[in-house]
């Protein structure tokens, strides 16, 4: 057996427990303010468990690069604040602030072969399913594999849609109607057609993102050096409208041709600056002390957690309207909606217009970890209370004659 493996088969086990439904049932009163939620409920305490599977390849929360496993993160720490108990399963890097189990103890990031990670993928999916089957009220997926396991009967899924419309993958989701899909944008759901499915934004650890109200003489890029990201447009952006840009982000492989002959010969260390990959850390000052931050998508992003994570330090998004970007940047409140880079480039000096308190207010009410536990939260309830209401009543115990 490999060392790795060894923590997860000494892992206590928790006995299988019954649900009450009703208990889950989130008791926000109407008209309430935002800051009443599901942990004020003694009942909800310790009585649901959650399994949330990530993907295998990095660490949750990411230390860089990872969107989906920031997300599984603040998912699972907003959970927890609840009071629900929460079970993540991840690689052995981890280090969100909830239970973990790992198959595979390291990181392995960039994928090494597409027939390697996808066998990676289904053995850890597989495996966390199999763990889980017993030990949860809901497993709640983000990766592909485990939705084949939906077929038995065991504990409810829930799966959440971290990519663009993929037709294939569309197909393949029919194929398992009784999963529950979360979509993370309006513009997201619209493009399926499974039979149960909601848009649940995601939400940011507001406490991670400094607010900083006074800003440099600077414009930035964040995000993966790709084509369908317009790294190339922001430079472009930046060189009309002769502000300084800063550029962060993974450079993969598959886009390093791209990176050497339309990002590289712009960058001279003074106006055009690449940083490199950006963590926490980086980011807060990145962001943070930035005018803005361009998003010139050229293709449907899905959401583009980007563009809240510059809103939570209070600074605006300048974008162009791709995918859930309009969901996201609400024009002249927490940013500028472009149609073209010539409106972009038009409309840069009206940035002095938006203040950073209204950029972070914005993100808070909107895009905060609280209000996407919640959701999630109330999603939870209602599926195992639906799944209540269907369960045959039991019968009666017969007379003996």
């Amino acid at each position: 057996m490999l060392p790795e493996f060894e923590f997860c088969s000494a892992l206590p086990r928790k006995p299988p427990r019954p649900f009450v439904a009703s208990l889950y049932k989130p008791t926000v009163p109407t008209g309430a303010p935002a800051a009443c939620s599901l942990a004020g409920n003694p009942n909800l305490r310790g009585i649901m468990r959650i399994a949330i599977v990530a993907p295998p390849f990095i660490p949750v929360p990411p230390v860089r690069y990872g969107g989906t496993e920031l997300f599984v993160a603040r998912l699972a720490e907003g959970l927890k604040q609840l009071g629900i108990d929460v079970l993540v399963y991840a690689n052995g890097e981890s280090t969100v602030d909830v239970e973990v189990r790992w198959l595979y103890g390291k990181s392995d990031w960039p994928i090494r072969g597409e027939v390697y990670a996808n066998l990676k993928d289904i053995d850890h999916t597989a495996w966390a399913i199999h763990d889980a089957w017993h030990d949860a009220d809901i497993i709640h997926l983000n990766n592909v594999p485990g939705l084949a396991f939906s077929r038995f009967s065991g504990p409810p899924f829930v799966y959440t849609v971290h990519h663009p419309h993929e037709p294939k993958l569309s197909y393949f989701y029919k194929h398992y109607p009784d999963v529950h899909y979360v979509t993370i944008s309006r513009f997201q759901q619209k493009q399926e057609s499974m039979p149960h499915m909601r848009t649940i934004h995601h939400g940011l650890d507001m406490t991670q993102y400094q607010f900083c109200p006074d800003k440099q003489d600077y414009i930035c890029f964040l995000g993966r050096i790709a084509p369908n990201k317009g790294t190339d447009l922001a430079i472009e952006a930046a060189l009309r409208t002769g502000i300084p840009l800063k550029i962060a982000g993974e450079i993969q492989p598959v886009f390093q041709q791209y990176f050497d002959t339309k990002v590289k010969p712009y960058i001279d260390g003074r106006f055009i600056e690449y940083v490199g990959e950006a963590d926490l850390a980086a980011k807060n000052e990145l962001l943070g002390k930035s005018k803005a931050l361009l998003f010139p998508i050229q293709w449907d992003e899905p959401f583009g957690l980007v563009m809240t994570e510059a809103m939570a330090t209070g600074t605006p998004v300048v974008a162009l309207p791709g995918g859930s970007v309009p969901e996201i940047v609400k024009d002249g409140v927490s940013g500028l909606l472009c149609s073209t880079v010539d409106d972009m480039v038009a409309r840069i000096g009206e940035l002095d217009k938006i203040k950073p308190a209204q950029v972070r207010a914005w993100c808070e009410k909107n895009f905060s970890m609280e209000r996407m536990a919640r959701d999630y939260a109330e999603l939870y309830a209602n599926i195992l209370e639906d799944q209540l209401t269907a369960m045959p009543e039991p019968e009666e115990p017969r007379a003996l004659a």
